[in-house]
């Protein structure tokens, strides 16, 4: 068989969303992740990941060395993506409560985010969630997760012209294209560490 048409093997991306509300900007920004990487880019299926249901971390739930349903749900999605979107919204100069603790019960041993590949979105004012951002690639020095470094996204959401529309789904143009940047760094990167 001609190796140029053989299918070229799929990346597959767990989306992590930071925020549990429904018409978040961060949700939009998965799903228009989703959609660039089904109209746009060859070779990457990406899956959001809900982190809502998750208890909050207590390690007396883990009995005789097994986690609640529901952790070990979100980690064995964890354990089967090769690399990670995160849409961190910035609350108090850092990520929210329910990212941290989906961060912490991944972490439990054995930690599945180990040696793979993640970047980060988020839009907000001010910075755009670059704070949020520093706190989450502080995290990852501890989880040995490898962060892309360029490019990065940072979404002033409240300047003009509207970057979202009244459903919370990305509209602009531009970030749209900044975002499928981002995807293609991660896809390139991820592509790396595979052939380590």
């Amino acid at each position: 068989m001609d190796s140029t048409l053989a299918p070229k093997p799929t990346i597959n991306v767990a989306a992590i969303c930071g925020s549990t509300r429904k018409a978040s900007f961060h949700h939009g920004l998965i799903r228009a992740a989703i959609e660039l990487a089904t109209q746009a880019i060859d070779g990457m299926s990406i899956v959001n990941v809900d982190i809502s249901l998750l208890p909050m971390l207590n390690t007396d739930l883990e009995v005789d060395d097994k986690f609640p349903p529901e952790v070990e749900a979100f980690r064995q999605k964890i354990l089967q993506s090769e690399c990670f979107l995160f849409a961190s919204p910035e609350y108090n100069y850092t990520v929210t409560a329910p990212l941290k603790n989906a961060i912490d019960w991944a972490s439990r041993p054995p930690n599945v985010f180990a040696d793979k590949a993640a970047a980060i979105v988020s839009a907000g004012g001010g910075f755009g969630g670059g704070l949020a951002q520093y706190s989450l690639r502080q995290n990852g020095v501890f989880l040995d997760l490898h962060f892309i470094n360029k490019p990065e996204f940072f979404l002033k959401a409240f300047e003009g012209p509207p970057k979202f529309d009244d459903e919370g789904n990305l509209i602009d143009t531009v970030a749209k294209e900044s975002l499928k940047s981002v995807l293609l760094a991660l896809k390139a990167f991820t592509l790396r560490l595979r052939a380590k």
